[in-house]
């Protein structure tokens, strides 16, 4: 079931020393899309193997998804045998990514100038809390830090009354890790027309601070501002899903072209003829009042006749829908995004491949591996003797699957 050599990513192997969620799911991207992605581990293992549920103690649900269609090399890179088996690998490796904080993959002797040496042409990519370069470059970040430090935190306490809340995902790990993969992805591509590898730095705080600015930077993207930093629209009260006369119901109810069809399914009622519904600028200056003008009048049909309305208006709505209606959804049965497989951990549901080529399609590997599944087998590949491997197995420098 492997999918290794299946997609655009083919030929391409990946060193992968990240851990938890960040890295992990970067590199889960590049494994789906058929990289050989090499997840080197202490002899104690990704710390993520061991949050529950499932049937393996070393391997729970989360662990087992984020990891799909890797392989496992357990290696104790303390130890100098190792780290010189390490290096060796990355001779004819093209990515080299890891999680570590700078000072820690610094003490380990893997920095950029050591992999560099090895292998001129590797991409280096560091997945890390804070830019080196800043005070904060030594402080331990995991999702609930970076969210608190990124402004996330204070925006979510805007829509709960003023309570500071976390966003319910790890969006900092996973917008992050998303960055750190189209990062890897650009530097192949510079890669294969200069023929020159490089360093890429791709910290947690600084990639949400830009993923919250996008929209929030608002009126102080000009100096002096004219403005504070905050997008009105989305900070707003009055924004969350309707409430019908028998439920709810999420509308986006955005351009002008949306508004008049609005007005049009209603009847163009005298109200809709006040001036701050007039342009984009106009409902912005009065977001407050626009959406709790909205939240009465969706207040007076049910929820399907809303639906059948806003169908015809061609106004953008979809229900409320929870997780586990999600794993039933008949859009994502119809295109096929769950994926059932037999393994050996029993039969798994994995959420497929967000993105299609129509040429090089990935693949849904086997699920995350046993500590150490593959050391033997990566190592031997490598060009290591029976002898070294045994070696570096009874030194305890490396670790196989019992």
């Amino acid at each position: 079931m492997s999918g290794r050599g299946k997609g655009p990513l083919a030929g391409v192997k990946v060193l992968d020393l990240t851990s938890v969620l960040m890295g992990p799911y970067a590199t889960q991207i590049f494994a789906d899309l058929g990289a050989d992605v090499i997840k080197v581990e202490s002899p104690q293992g990704d710390t993520t193997r061991f949050i529950p549920p499932g049937p393996d103690p070393s391997r729970g649900a989360m662990f087992l998804n984020a990891n799909r269609g890797k392989r496992s090399l357990a290696m104790d890179l303390k130890q100098p045998e190792a780290r010189a088996a390490l290096l060796r690998l990355a001779q004819d490796a093209d990515v080299f990514i890891h999680s570590m904080r700078s000072r820690a993959i610094s003490r380990l002797g893997l920095g950029y100038p050591a992999l560099r040496e090895t292998n001129p042409q590797i991409i280096y990519a560091n997945l890390y809390g804070f830019a080196r370069g800043g005070p904060y470059r030594d402080y331990p970040a995991y999702d609930d830090i970076v969210q608190a430090a990124s402004g996330i935190v204070d925006l979510q306490a805007r829509l709960s009354g003023g309570e500071p809340t976390y966003a319910a995902t790890v969006i900092a790990d996973k917008v992050a890790g998303l960055t750190g993969a189209y990062s890897v992805l650009a530097a192949l591509y510079a890669r294969e027309r200069t023929g020159i590898g490089q360093e890429i730095e791709v910290p947690m705080f600084e990639t949400l601070v830009s993923f919250a600015m996008v929209e929030h930077l608002c009126g102080s993207l000009f100096v002096p501002p004219e403005g504070p930093p905050e997008y009105p629209r989305v900070t707003s009260e009055a924004r969350r899903p309707y409430r019908t006369a028998d439920g709810y119901i999420g509308v986006m109810i955005y351009n002008d072209k949306h508004w008049q069809a609005f007005f049009d399914v209603l009847g163009n009622p005298e109200w809709s003829r006040d001036p701050m519904f007039a342009s984009m600028r106009s409902r912005t200056h009065n977001i407050g009042k626009v959406l709790a003008k909205v939240a009465e009048v969706i207040a007076t049909r049910t929820t399907d006749d809303w639906f059948a309305l806003f169908r015809q208006a061609q106004i953008p709505a979809m229900p409320i829908t929870s997780l586990n209606d999600l794993l039933h959804d008949p859009h994502l049965v119809e295109t096929g995004f769950w994926q059932e497989r037999e393994t050996p951990c029993g039969t798994l549901r994995f959420p497929g491949i967000p993105t299609t080529f129509s040429e090089t399609p990935g693949a849904i590997g086997d699920p995350g591996p046993a500590l150490g599944e593959d050391s033997q087998a990566i190592l031997a590949e490598a060009g290591f003797t029976a002898d070294e491997i045994a070696r570096l197995l009874e030194s305890g420098a490396v670790k196989a699957a019992v």
